[in-house]
C-alpha cells in the first residue's frame, strides 16, 4: 500500500515504520481517525479495545481499506503496551489507567487524537465546551462564520461529522477550525499544555461524576481550556513544517468567552479578565435583540443561550447584525437535539436524545408550553435528579421512565409531589410510569397523548446501559415514532 507522506520534520509524530497502538477504537470516530492517520503515515497499527468486534462493527467497517491493521478486542494485553512505540489513547480512558501506567513504566510515548491535531493544525482553533449546548453552539458558530464569507471553516466534534486528523493536509493557515471539546479531551490537552486560541464555555452543571467524583473536579478539568490558552501566544516551534507550509506565528491574543448567566462562567470571567494578552467576553441570552431572535428557528431559552454564545464568537470575527439575520434562518436543529421527529394525530414527537444531563432535560421541558409527556432515563452517571424531578412534577403531564436511573428519577418526582402536597402547593398530578424499554415507552406515550400534546424523548442520562450511544437511542426513537405514523 502506498503511504501518505506527511511533511513533518523533527517531531514525535514521524509514524513511518513505528508500532502504533490505538487504545479504544470507540464508536464516535476518534479512534478510527487516529488509526487511519497512523496507517496512512506508514505505521504498523494495532487496535485494542475492551469491546467486542460485533459492538464495534461500524467503526471496524470504516477501516476496511487498511487490511494490515491488527485488532485485539475484548481485553487489553499488557504486552501490547510494552512493545508499542506510540500509544494513542481514547478520551474515555482515564490518565491513570493501569495499562497506560505499564506503557509509562516502559517509557513509551502516550498521546491522543486531539493532542496530535492541536500540535499539527496550522489554523486558528475555536474550542467550545460546556455541560450542555456545546454541539449546537459549535455547529451554529461554524454556520455563522461560513455564511459571513470566511474563506474556509472546518467543524468537528460529537456532531456526527468527519473527524479532522486525516484532513490536516487540506487545512490552511488562514482557515478557521471550530471544535466541540469534551472535558476528557481538555484533560488530554492539559497534559501538553495546549488550548484553543478562542475558547468558549456554554455552562457548567454536574456531569460525569462517575469519573470525576465531585463537581469541583469536573469544573477543574473544564477550566484547563482557559488555563493553557496563553501558552499558545508566540508559539512557533523550530524546524517544523506542516504539509509543506510554514506554521504561522501565534501572535493573536487568547479570547476567552463566558456565559453571564452561569455561576461558574461568571466567576471565571472575573478571574481571567485581568490577564495580559487575553480578551475576555461575556454573553447572555438577554443580549439577543428581538430582530435577531425572530430570525432564529430553534425553540427554548437554552437555544437562545446557544445563539448568544455563537453570536459572541461571530461578532469577535467582525460579523454584523445584518449578516446574522441573513444567515440564521438557514440553520436547522442538529439531529437528536430537540429535533422534531414527527407529528402524528396532532401530537408532536421530539427527539432530544443528546440530552444526557438533568439540566439539558430541564431546558427541553422549558422549551414547550404545550402539555408534555417526557420519556427519560438511562445510564447512571451518579448525578442528582432533584431539580429534574421538581421540573417534571411542575410541568409534565406524564413521565415514562426506563433504564438504570428510572427508579431514581421517579423518586425525585414523588419527593416533589409529596412535599408540595404537605405544603398545599399547586402541583401537576404527573403520572409516573416505569417501563423496560424505549419501545414500551413510545407505545405507552402514544396511548397517553392527545392532540396538542408534546412527547419528548429527553433522557437526562447517557445511553450506555441499553444503547451503543445517544445516536442509536435517538434513531430507534424516530423509527418507533414513524411506525406509529405509518
Amino acid at each position: 500500500m502506498r503511504h501518505t507522506t506527511y511533511a513533518i520534520r523533527n517531531t514525535q509524530y514521524d509514524f513511518a515504520g513505528k508500532k502504533v497502538l490505538i487504545m479504544g477504537l470507540g464508536r464516535f470516530g476518534g479512534g478510527v481517525d487516529a488509526a487511519k492517520f497512523a496507517a496512512k503515515a506508514g505505521a504498523k497499527v494495532i487496535i485494542t479495545d475492551l469491546t467486542s468486534r460485533r459492538q464495534l462493527s461500524d467503526s471496524i467497517s470504516q477501516l476496511e481499506e487498511f487490511p494490515d491493521i491488527e485488532f485485539h478486542l475484548g481485553s487489553h494485553d499488557p504486552v501490547d503496551f510494552e512493545q508499542a512505540d506510540i500509544i494513542i489513547a481514547n478520551p474515555a480512558v482515564p490518565g491513570d489507567n493501569e495499562f497506560l501506567e505499564i506503557a509509562r513504566s516502559h517509557k513509551k510515548f502516550i498521546t491522543s487524537q486531539i493532542n496530535i491535531f492541536f500540535q499539527l493544525c496550522p489554523a486558528q482553533i475555536i474550542g467550545i465546551t460546556g455541560a450542555n449546548g456545546k454541539s449546537t453552539t459549535a455547529a451554529l458558530t461554524a454556520h455563522l462564520l461560513k455564511s459571513a464569507g470566511e474563506e474556509k471553516v472546518w467543524l468537528s466534534g460529537n456532531i456526527g461529522n468527519e473527524p479532522l486528523l486525516t484532513r490536516l493536509d487540506k487545512i490552511a493557515p488562514d482557515d478557521l477550525v471550530v471544535l466541540e471539546l469534551s472535558s476528557f479531551q481538555i484533560e488530554q490537552l492539559a497534559q501538553i499544555q495546549q488550548a484553543p486560541t478562542v475558547a468558549l464555555l456554554t455552562n457548567l452543571t454536574p456531569n460525569h461524576l462517575d469519573r470525576y467524583g465531585t463537581f469541583e473536579d469536573y469544573c477543574a478539568a473544564k477550566e484547563n481550556i482557559f488555563k493553557f490558552q496563553l501558552r499558545r501566544v508566540g508559539f512557533s516551534p523550530p524546524n517544523k513544517t506542516w504539509w509543506g507550509k510554514p506554521h504561522p506565528t501565534e501572535n493573536r491574543p487568547a479570547v476567552s468567552i463566558f456565559n453571564a448567566e452561569d455561576k461558574i462562567g461568571a466567576e471565571w470571567f472575573d478571574k481571567y479578565k485581568k490577564d495580559a494578552g487575553r480578551i475576555c467576553i461575556i454573553f447572555s441570552a438577554g443580549d439577543i435583540s428581538e430582530r435577531i431572535r425572530k430570525s432564529f428557528g430553534l425553540p427554548g431559552r437554552a437555544n437562545l443561550s446557544n445563539l448568544a454564545a455563537a453570536v459572541a464568537i461571530a461578532r469577535h470575527f467582525g460579523i454584523d447584525d445584518d449578516q446574522l439575520r441573513t444567515s440564521l434562518p438557514q440553520f436547522k436543529a442538529l439531529p437528536h437535539r430537540l429535533e422534531l421527529a414527527a407529528q402524528v394525530n396532532g401530537v408532536s414527537w421530539y427527539n432530544d436524545s443528546k440530552a444526557t444531563t438533568p439540566e439539558s432535560a430541564i431546558a427541553a421541558i422549558e422549551a414547550f408550553e404545550q402539555p408534555t409527556i417526557i420519556i427519560a432515563g438511562g445510564y447512571d452517571k451518579k448525578v442528582a435528579f432533584d431539580e429534574l424531578g421538581q421540573k417534571i412534577a411542575e410541568s409534565a403531564k406524564a413521565a415514562i421512565l426506563f433504564g438504570q436511573t428510572a427508579e431514581r428519577i421517579a423518586d425525585a418526582i414523588r419527593k416533589t409531589q409529596d412535599t408540595s402536597l404537605k405544603a398545599q402547593d399547586t402541583i401537576r398530578n404527573t403520572r409516573i410510569e416505569l417501563v423496560n424499554s424505549l419501545a414500551e415507552a413510545v407505545q405507552l406515550a402514544n396511548q397517553l397523548s392527545e392532540s396538542g400534546d408534546v412527547v419528548l424523548l429527553s433522557p437526562a442520562c447517557a445511553s450506555y446501559d441499553m444503547f451503543e450511544n445517544f445516536q442509536q437511542r435517538g434513531w430507534q426513537f424516530v423509527k418507533l415514532v414513524q411506525k406509529i405514523r405509518d
